[in-house]
């Protein structure tokens, strides 16, 4: 079965067509009931119709990007170009993952932070504040990376 549909409601961002989602059936880890609207996509390829996965609240995921298992991308944070969002990831509030980045595990990225290129986020990882992690990083394990740091092909680990 579907968990979501594609409405009516779309907006353009840069030149996409993005689609709010409904949900057609319950997914408690996220607190969504049927029919709550979510965020947009793209395309039903954006969003996986297996596990528990969620785009929330004006959250974009466009282009080539995927969201799969259980993770979720809310608030205003945006998912693009061939980036991936998958595990138990938690993607919240006006970040960015784009480019052929990677966040996966259990990692959170939040507030206005960026993770781009073929950069890695995994473990319990945490991404913050105006943080920028592009190139090849990875950061994983316990790591903390917040404010204004930028990490590029480094890698940083607990």
């Amino acid at each position: 079965m579907e968990k979501y549909i594609l409405t009516d409601d779309s907006v353009e961002f840069d030149g996409h067509t993005l689609y709010r989602i409904q949900a057609t059936r319950d997914i408690p880890e996220h607190n969504v009931k049927a029919g709550d609207l979510g965020g947009y996509i793209e395309h039903k390829e954006n969003l996986s119709h297996e596990g528990n996965a969620w785009v929330s609240d004006e959250a974009y995921v466009f282009s080539n990007a995927t969201v799969f298992e259980d993770a979720l991308v809310s608030g205003c944070a945006m998912v693009y170009q061939k980036a991936k969002v998958f595990g138990n990831a938690k993607i919240l509030g006006d970040t960015q993952i784009y480019g052929r980045a990677w966040v996966y595990g259990d990692a959170k990225i939040l507030g206005y932070a960026h993770v781009a290129d073929s950069s890695r986020v995994f473990g319990n990882a945490e991404v913050s504040g105006y943080a920028m992690i592009y190139g090849k990083s990875n950061i994983s394990g316990n790591a903390y990376v917040s404010g204004d740091a930028t990490a590029f092909c480094e890698e940083i680990r607990s």
